[in-house]
């Protein structure tokens, strides 16, 4: 009431205490079933069965954003109802008190703790206070374990896992990466090539910012002052001059290999959007204008190849599309072809590990266009691909695949400890 006594005319209540708070579910349709986007009331919490070895509780605190947490309980793991991203007092109340009620309503004491691997997360600083054992689980392969969970997968697979930002284990910021499982842990066999985000978490907020750093790393600071390019001419003279010294200093300007924000950037360079009105704005209005275009055509792409792993080079994609943008072709078009050459990247890089199994992952493929064209891509190809359907691919599911990650890690505990007694 008092948040929104200026904007509403009445107000319709009830004197009745709110004793478990649930938001409304989100579901879309995709290849004739339903994704869940937010997991929450007639989802929640329903329990995802696993195999497990490890019988003692597990609490999950989950990521920053789309926060859901979750508990394990022998061979059940309950995954709470949405609780929202962890920037304001309400919602880390929300937090805390859904994992109290949750210990309450399972009449269980959680004995471990598994949180992200990022130190600044709300939740991570949470399990860390906690007078638990604690492990982190990097976020990305959290998003693989948990859409393995859901499809009851094990063993070796490719895992793509695209979203916004997440913390790698070198430092930096992933957001594009292709990570293949072998039993309790993952490699990184792939990812896109990286780039600047000028400003940081500005350039969440404004795709142009995101477009500037793309330029700058193909042609250098004179692309700063294409008057051709959409993205550079929403930004002053003076604007642009001081973005092209943050990026040659590297100020404030973190390196990432996000498709989530390879999307703003697209978004910006085509001229759908500059600036965010709200989250995923510019991947969506991409999203949709694609859908109005369903063509086959693609761009180019390379996939560079060295001892550590592959690269992606989205140069000559961002190519493809300034030339498009220049003979004037329909940005409904050029979406669509920007989509199928994602979807194109997916098939090469499992062509190249030589993988049968794919899981499509992180908050990109809540995108229908981009995971129909992947998952109809693969199968074509005899590869095997698996989605979400009951847990969000987004960070709504993090928690679920931090406990199944450390779950696969006990699991490899418990079967050397095994094969160490055969052989004793």
């Amino acid at each position: 009431m008092q948040r929104l006594h200026g904007i509403a005319d009445l107000f319709l209540v009830h004197n009745r205490p709110i004793v478990r708070h649930v938001d409304d579910s989100i579901v879309r349709i995709l290849l004739g079933r339903e994704l869940l986007l937010r997991r929450a009331r007639g989802y929640a919490p329903l329990p995802i069965s696993i195999q497990t070895e490890h019988h003692s509780p597990i609490l999950a605190v989950g990521a920053h954003l789309k926060n859901t947490v979750a508990l394990s309980v022998g061979t059940n793991i309950f995954v709470s109802q949405h609780i929202g991203d962890l920037e304001t007092h309400e919602s880390l109340h929300a937090f805390r008190r859904v994992i109290e009620d949750f210990k309450r309503l399972f009449d269980v004491k959680p004995a471990h703790v598994v949180c992200d691997l990022h130190p600044d997360y709300l939740s991570t600083q949470f399990a860390k206070a906690l007078p638990l054992p604690i492990t982190a689980i990097q976020h990305h392969y959290a998003h693989v374990a948990a859409c393995m969970a859901e499809n009851q997968l094990e063993g070796e697979l490719l895992g793509v896992s695209w979203d916004g930002t997440g913390l790698g284990l070198d430092g930096t910021i992933w957001g594009g990466e292709f990570l293949l499982t072998s039993g309790s842990s993952f490699e990184r066999v792939a990812s896109f090539q990286t780039f600047p985000l000028p400003g940081g978490e500005l350039a969440i907020k404004e795709p142009r910012r995101v477009a500037l750093g793309l330029l700058h790393e193909m042609f250098g600071s004179a692309a700063l002052q294409r008057q051709d390019i959409a993205s550079v001419v929403s930004f002053t003279e003076g604007e642009r001059r001081l973005i092209g010294q943050a990026i040659e200093k590297n100020i404030n300007c973190p390196r990432t290999s996000s498709v989530g924000r390879l999307f703003d950037g697209v978004a910006s360079l085509v001229g759908l959007r500059q600036v965010l009105a709200f989250e995923g704005q510019a991947a969506m209005e991409l999203e949709f204008a694609a859908a109005n275009n369903m063509a086959d055509e693609r761009y180019d792409f390379e996939l560079l190849k060295s001892a550590a792993a592959i690269v992606i080079n989205w140069t000559p994609i961002i190519e493809g599309i300034l030339a498009d943008v220049r003979k004037g072709i329909p940005v409904s078009l050029i979406s669509s072809k920007f989509h199928n050459t994602l979807a194109q990247t997916i098939l090469g890089v499992a062509r190249e590990t030589d993988q049968s199994r794919v899981v499509l992952t992180g908050g990109c493929f809540q995108n229908k266009y981009l995971t129909e064209q992947a998952v109809n891509l693969l199968t074509q190809h005899g590869i095997r691909p698996y989605w979400h359907q009951r847990i969000p691919p987004n960070d709504g599911g993090i928690a679920l695949g931090q406990i199944y990650a450390l779950e696969r890690m006990a699991k490899k505990t418990h079967d050397k400890l095994q094969e160490a007694e055969v052989i004793g």
